[in-house]
């Protein structure tokens, strides 16, 4: 009789109808990952799968076929997509050229969206106690950031604005349940792409 594991927890057994991964469906997973501009789904890998293969367990083995490699898979935003090992980032911090940064009044509107959402105009300019530009919008829309959510039913029928999938994607959140404090995505702490600039303090806007 085999001695169970050091934490004292049996070890579980596979379920017996689910069946192998191939090393195709993994090549396969890492192809359609690779080349694809947003994150990638198992509705969207499984059509590819040959029958009776689950996209799940697919990313699961690729995702263990990867480790000790230069790239992880990392789930955000309800998919998976090809991250840099974070081992390695200090390193490659210094080769690769620093992206634009989004300016702090759009880091902090931004900040707002993500946590009142849908929310207006307005409503971002008085819980952030300034004046919204509207440049610094077309900065978050143009970054894909965030997109209408529709109108509040009120006079005027204002645009309600929320954050997209590519804001969880820029910032490697699997939902929104995941968001960090408002003030460490200002800060610019949770964003592997995008942190703040420094400026003088400005009005109404701080562009």
């Amino acid at each position: 009789m085999s001695e169970p594991p050091e934490d004292g927890l049996p070890e579980a057994e596979p379920p017996e109808d689910v069946p192998p991964v191939s090393a195709a469906a993994i090549r396969l997973a890492e192809a359609l990952v690779f080349a694809s501009d947003r994150p990638v789904t198992p509705a969207r890998l499984q059509p590819l799968l040959a029958e009776g293969e689950q996209a799940e367990a697919v990313f699961r083995e690729l995702s263990r076929a990867l480790e000790g490699r230069g790239v992880v898979l990392t789930e955000v935003g309800g998919g998976f997509v090809l991250r840099t090992a974070p081992d390695l980032a200090g390193a490659l911090t210094r080769v690769i050229e620093v992206p634009r940064r989004l300016p702090r009044a759009a880091m902090e509107a931004l900040a707002v969206i993500a946590w009142h959402q849908p929310c207006t105009r307005a409503e971002i300019e008085e819980i952030r106690g300034a004046g919204l530009a509207q440049a610094t919008l077309e900065s978050l829309l143009e970054h894909g950031l965030v997109a209408p959510r529709g109108h509040k039913e009120v006079p005027g029928r204002p645009t309600l604005w929320g954050t997209t999938p590519r804001f969880l994607e820029q910032f490697g959140l699997k939902s929104l349940r995941d968001l960090p404090r408002r003030e460490e995505l200002v800060s610019g702490d949770a964003a592997p792409l995008f942190g703040t600039q420094d400026a003088p303090p400005q009005t109404p806007d701080g562009d």
